[in-house]
């Protein structure tokens, strides 16, 4: 049976089984990416133009959209394989295999769907964390690794000395542990859960990073299949609807698969999944009701992408207006970015930043009819949030609107860099870059919007740009501005290799 489920797919249209890039532009065609953008002079009325490609989807295909997998038949069908699964946990705690437990834990997180299991994850874990005197983590690396990753995925303290047995005298990791390939992943993959300062999980990614980046075909096939996607991207790091799809893959391809965790895994992709179209249709009607991807053809008309990215920040099915929100806010953002990075005369960006922080309709008179109809948009989706959080909570919402505001200004002043050639120090670059890659907006925006009750605690810290916002917003952006990496060759003096990995490094940090 759980073969017949396999209709997965992570595009929303039920089309194709292979994981498509997140950010590549498919068009009907040929496959073109375009990394430079047409220069024509402002001051002649002459405009910019992205070389954008139409979008592939419009709101008559998505409309069409259907899945088999909707309704109360499917949903009857997980509760029974939860079951199923909830006896597998039950009988691994009362054998007391901890590394049983560990990996079924890590399996179900891989598959997406431990969210189905919190309580008895949590209390597995807190079993484990309280289990202090276990011998095997002294022993196996790979258990060690595993069981630090999880319980620090889960909020426990997990102490980095718990590797110390596995180093010499001067605290390097043993060169012979090498082989084991298995421990060796496990550890790479823990490293990406250190603190700052943590000297040993520092030594760990090092050391891991050298020796995975020479493993063979010729070892276990399906190991050196996961050793390569880890070395591409850690597992900290990937989206977990992508990750779902393709771990589903590699576990039904293990002799220890579990039938019940596997069919359960296929059966709640393909039912959120159903549930994630749906969202998606709706989300496509409001797109089209607003007239920005009809009215405004030089900008890129992203909705499904957009949407795709709010499925990446929060998948489950309870967070639906998560979703939807914050597919509003980006797909909002790809068009305003278009009209600073690309359209807009550096007259008519400051009359659009002016008119947004001075969040009045009386504004909108002033601007050129193109972005007339970008402001009401703005306008309205912003107001609509914060009405229906104060209706339902009681709570004004304004950083919402000092959000925007915020990011206005932020891609104002890489404007006004851009028209008069001016290249900023790398400092100077990340401290606007932080605001610009729209970090503290969509964080903020999600934040409202996953939770039933907020507190005026949680907005006042949201409303403070805690430090936080800061450290996630820290990434490599592309565009007409001088970016991070042309930066910091320029004021360093260094080649753009070099430049390169100094961003690595920074992003790792992170």
């Amino acid at each position: 049976m759980a073969s017949s489920l396999l209709s997965l797919t992570p595009s929303f249209l039920g089309k194709t089984p292979k994981v498509a890039p997140l950010i590549s532009q498919r068009c009907r065609g040929s496959v073109k990416y375009v990394a430079n953008s047409k220069i024509f002079c402002s001051s002649t009325g002459r405009r910019r133009s992205g070389n954008y490609q139409p979008c592939l989807w419009n709101d008559d295909d998505l409309q069409l959209l259907s899945s088999d997998y909707k309704g109360h038949e499917y949903a009857k069908q997980v509760e029974v394989l939860k079951g199923k699964v909830k006896m597998v946990l039950d009988n691994i705690v009362e054998h007391d295999q901890l590394l049983d437990q560990l990996e079924m834990i890590d399996n179900l997180l891989k598959l997406g769907v431990a969210y189905h299991f919190d309580d008895e994850i949590n209390n597995m874990l807190g079993n484990v964390y309280q289990n202090s005197d276990n011998q095997m983590r002294k022993e196996n690396l790979y258990a060690a690794a595993l069981e630090f990753r999880l319980l620090r995925e889960y909020g426990y303290h997990s102490s980095p000395e718990v590797f110390d047995c596995f180093r010499d005298d001067i605290g390097s990791f043993r060169p012979s542990l090498s082989k084991d390939i298995k421990a060796m992943l496990s550890l790479y993959e823990a490293s990406y859960y250190c603190f700052e300062g943590e000297s040993i999980m520092e030594a760990a990614w090092h050391f891991t990073s050298e020796n995975l980046g020479y493993v063979k075909d010729d070892t276990d096939p399906i190991l050196a299949f996961q050793v390569r996607h880890a070395m591409e991207l850690p597992l900290h790091w990937r989206t977990p609807r992508l990750e779902a799809r393709w771990y589903i893959n590699v576990y039904e391809r293990r002799s220890d698969s579990n039938p019940n965790v596997l069919e359960l895994a296929k059966l709640d992709f393909n039912v959120l999944q159903a549930l994630h179209q749906e969202e998606l249709k709706d989300m496509s009607r409001w797109w089209k009701n607003t007239g920005l991807g009809e009215k405004l053809s030089f900008a890129r008309n992203r909705l499904v992408e957009s949407f795709l990215w709010a499925v990446g920040i929060a998948f489950k099915p309870e967070f639906g207006r998560c979703r939807k929100t914050l597919t509003k806010a980006i797909a909002l953002i790809t068009v305003i970015d278009d009209i600073y990075d690309v359209y807009g005369t550096l007259e008519e960006l400051q009359l659009f930043t002016d008119a947004v922080e001075r969040w009045d309709i009386k504004a909108m008179k002033q601007l050129p009819d193109y972005m007339k109809i970008c402001f009401l948009a703005l306008y309205n989706t912003v107001n609509e949030m914060a009405y229906d959080i104060l209706k339902e909570q009681g709570h004004d919402v304004w950083n919402l609107k000092k959000a925007w505001v915020d990011l206005l200004r932020s891609y104002m002043l890489e404007a006004r860099w851009y028209h008069s050639r001016y290249t900023p120090s790398f400092e100077e670059y990340m401290e606007n870059a932080w605001i610009s890659i729209t970090g503290p907006l969509v964080a903020t925006q999600a934040s409202l919007f996953v939770t039933n009750k907020i507190n005026k605690k949680e907005l006042e810290f949201l409303q403070s740009y805690p430090e936080l916002l800061h450290w996630s917003s820290d990434e490599l952006k592309r565009g007409d501005v001088a970016k991070s990496i042309k930066c910091y060759m320029h004021g360093n003096g260094v080649p753009e290799e070099a430049a390169r990995e100094h961003i690595k490094n920074l992003m790792r940090e992170a």
